[in-house]
Parts: structure tokens; sequence; C-alpha cells
């Protein structure tokens, strides 16, 4: 009988043990199929299954992490824009602007005409030994740069390397044992992620603000005024950056920098709701050939494109099919896209057999590769889909790595004046100014044109660009170039100062 008894216990518990693991199983653990009637799109389906409820998210351990890592950056940029009586600036974004826009805090007014600029950004320290990220914009024309840390210690920091096209910078201070961020991966972020912009706005101590990946892949323009060939690729949040927190960090709720901050969209000049961060796989690139070379090593597949924004009647010009990919506009007859046999009318779909949408996407995702790397391009030529494998070259056609020049501050294209023309001009040779571009000491400081032909550095001949480079270097801080231009009589001279104007 007792055995019966305890046989019967074992089976009644046994049951009812099934039960309440059926109905935990049906009612807590399984995601909602209906609501209000309503089935629920398959894309919900994790937010309604017990083991994927979030848990609440915690920023004071990111925040301890990224905190430290953090630097405040203070410069010196050479004199007031007022000491060279030159009209206070408009703002040309039309409300999308550099998050430190300097002019909102240096008036024109008779007091500053002797003062030198100053002006303050944010930093992101990336080894112990001392390398900073922040944006080129936050550097630029500076003669003196001071980093402070959390810690309130300071040092003097040099320019490492500065990238215009992407708006970045990399310093140094002579410094060890320094907390410093990781990396993470900016591809992996979502829409609606919570995450923590850090720097020191508006002259405060360090500031810790949070918000949300609100959008992805925002072009707004603001690289194209310092670069001809700009990358911009946001990544857009709300949470709140003012001026000053250009060049901090945008980071997870790992800690992991996610971003560099660098805009704000706003009609005043301060925060009014949207923030822009360059995304850290590109950073990552970009800081390395910095460190590395000194100057970015930029791949170019070899082709223009038809603009995302571009207007209905260009458009229908080129017969323009939406959904398909990029438009190729345009195929230089020395790059990579030319020699893999794609041509003006293709639509580029895939690259590495990721799908492209946009022009700047694929700027983007060629911007972190370099010369020499090979890839996979999917295009598309009359609605019939192709794929061929090219090797990516640089802006001068080949695949050599791009070393620094003391050219470069020049902002200029040269090349050397072949012998042919040499003896038509009645010169041994020279070096002609192929392109002179926005930003370079040239285009800032003289009224030379392009096409102006270069015979003389400090009354030194030169014939070839490398003996250009070797006698500006020789030249110093003060320089010369006398030359002519074809077609007109006599002999032309420009002044360059390398000292900050």
């Amino acid at each position: 009988m007792k055995i019966k008894q305890i046989v019967f216990t074992v089976l009644i518990s046994a049951a009812t043990a099934l039960g309440v693991m059926y109905a935990y199983n049906s009612f807590v653990t399984k995601p909602v199929a209906i609501q209000d009637g309503v089935k629920i799109p398959a894309n919900y389906a994790g937010l309604f299954n017990g083991d994927n409820i979030p848990g609440p998210v915690d920023f004071e351990q990111p925040s301890k992490v990224a905190v430290p890592a953090v630097v405040h950056i203070t410069t010196v940029i050479g004199k007031s824009e007022a000491s060279n009586n030159l009209p206070r600036k408009s703002n040309p974004f039309q409300g999308l602007v550099p998050d430190d826009f300097f002019d909102d805090f240096f008036g024109n007014g008779p007091n500053m005409r002797s003062m030198p600029q100053r002006a303050s950004g944010s930093g992101v320290i990336v080894s112990q030994d001392g390398y900073i990220i922040t944006n080129n914009h936050v550097i630029d024309g500076a003669s003196e740069i001071k980093v402070s840390l959390n810690n309130n210690s300071s040092y003097t920091a040099k320019v490492v390397g500065a990238d215009a096209s992407s708006d970045l910078a990399v310093l140094k201070i002579d410094a060890k044992n320094l907390p410093f961020l990781l990396y993470g991966n900016s591809d992996n972020v979502q829409i609606g992620q919570w995450v923590l912009a850090i720097g020191y706005p508006l002259n405060l101590e360090t500031t810790v603000t949070a918000g949300i990946i609100s959008a992805k892949g925002r072009t707004l323009g603001l690289n194209a005024r310092r670069s001809k060939t700009p990358i911009e690729y946001f990544i857009q949040t709300d949470a709140a950056v003012n001026q000053g927190n250009s060049g901090g960090a945008l980071v997870n709720t790992n800690g992991e920098l996610v971003g560099i901050n660098s805009a704000i969209a706003s009609p005043t000049g301060s925060y009014a709701g949207y923030s822009y961060a360059i995304p850290v796989n590109i950073v990552k690139k970009i800081v390395n050939d910095l460190i590395q070379f000194g100057t970015v090593q930029r791949a170019y597949l070899g082709i223009s494109y038809l603009p995302d924004g571009a207007p209905d009647s260009e458009k229908e010009k080129v017969g323009y099919k939406t959904g398909q990919g990029v438009y190729v506009r345009e195929v230089a007859e020395d790059g990579a896209a030319a020699a893999s046999g794609i041509k003006a009318g293709d639509y580029i779909s895939k690259l590495n057999d990721v799908p492209i949408t946009s022009g700047n996407e694929l700027v983007e995702k060629v911007a972190r590769l370099k010369p020499g790397d090979k890839v996979k391009i999917t295009y598309l030529r009359n609605g019939k889909e192709s794929t061929v494998n090219l090797t990516l070259k640089n802006k001068t056609g080949t695949y050599d790595i791009v070393r620094t020049s003391v050219l470069d501050d020049f902002g200029v294209d040269f090349v050397p004046l072949d012998k042919k023309k040499a003896n038509e001009y009645g010169q041994t040779g020279g070096v002609i100014v192929k392109k002179i571009n926005p930003n370079g000491l040239i285009e800032a400081q003289t009224r030379m044109r392009d096409g102006f032909i270069i015979l003389r550095v400090n009354d030194n001949p030169v014939t070839s660009v490398d003996e250009l480079s070797a006698e500006v270097e020789k030249a110093g801080n003060s320089i010369k170039l006398d030359g002519f231009y074809p077609g007109f009589e006599g002999l032309y001279t420009y002044n360059i100062s390398k000292e900050p104007q």
C-alpha cells in the first residue's frame, strides 16, 4: 500500500511539473504571435522572446572606461582674421556646421586685431604611448597645440599627420602608460542603439551625454569645403554635442570607440538635436596610415559617379534608373576601373559581394583600402550583371606607396616640364603647376594660376619635381618662386611663407 502511495505521489508531481513547464513555454518564453488581433511582424519576434529581453542600460561603466582617455585640446592659430581686414565668414553649410564653429567665439572688433585666435576641441587617446585622434579642423593652421588630460596633466602636442578629406588628424604627446580606448566595429552599430558622446564642450570639463544612433551613412557636404576628394559617411546620433566636442569620442555601452564626433545640425551653431560622428572603421585605417606613412594611402577606382542628390534633370539626361547601384559617369583612362573594362553608363552594384546603394557608401568602402589591394566589383550594363576583379591604384595611377613631401603644404599638383616643351620655351626644364587645390599655401598666399611654370626657387634653378622639393626643403620658411606663363611675356615672382599667417 505504501509503495502504491509513493508511486502515485511521484506520478502526480511529474505531471504537475510537466504542466508547469508547458504553461511557461506557451505563455512566457515563446514569442507572442498575435497582438490586438494583428500578427506581429517577423522583425519584432526577438523583442517578444523572453530570452532576448534587454536588461537596463548601464552608462556608468562605459563612462568610467572612456572619460580618462578623452582629452581637451587647445590651440593657438596664427593671427586673427581681423588683422587681415577680412570680412566675417558667413555660414556656408545652411545649418550644418563643425561643432567648434570658431567664428561664433572670435569677433572682428578692433580689440582682436593683434591677438592670435585661441580655440579648443577634444581628442581621443588610442595608445598608451600618446597617440591621439582628433579632427583636422580642430588643429588646422595651429602654431601651438596643448593637450590636457582628465587628471589635469598637460602636454605640448605635435601633429603626426592630418587628412582634410576625412577631417581627421593624429597628434602625439610625450607620455607613457596612458589610458586609451579600444576600437569597436562601426559596421555593427544599429539604429536605436545607445551611445555616449564624450568631450569638452563650451570649455567645460569632461562631459558625457547619452543618445541613440538615429541614422547611418549621412552626408553633409562639410569636407567638400576642404578637399576635392571628400569622404563622408557619418553616424547620426541625438547625443548632445556642442562647440568643443569636435574630435571627442562616441562610444558604445561596452566602452568601445565607434566614432569621432565631428559636426552638429543646427540653425544657431549650438546643439539643436542631431550630431554626427566619423565611423571608427574608416578612422582606424586613416589613423594607421598617418602614423605609419605620414599621409593617407588613398585608393581609387578611377571613376566619377552621379551624385546621390543629383537633380532629376541630370538623372533624366543620362537615363538614370533607380535601384541598380552607383551610376558611373566617367572613367579615368589610367584608372583601375578602365583597366577592368568598366565603362561610363555602368552601375556598380556590389563591392566584394556587399551591395552598394549610394556613391558615398562606395567612396567610404574603397577609402578603407589601399593602393594595390584587390577587390571584386559587380556592375550592371544594359541590365546584365558582370563581375570583375581589379587592383586599386593611387591618385597618380600607380600602385606605389605615397610618401609625404615638403611640397604637400603648397596644395598643388606638380608635373615636370617635358624636354620638347622646354626647348620650345627656350628653357632647360621646369615644373608645371598643373592644378592648384584649395586650402594650400599657394591658394592662400598668392594669385598664381594653373599652368604656371616654375624655373627657380630662391634663385636656384629647378628642372624636375625632385629638384623643386629639394630646394623648397633647403629654403626654410621663406620661399620665392620665379617662373612664367606660356603665351605671356616676362617672369613672375611669388613669395610664400610657411610661418602661420
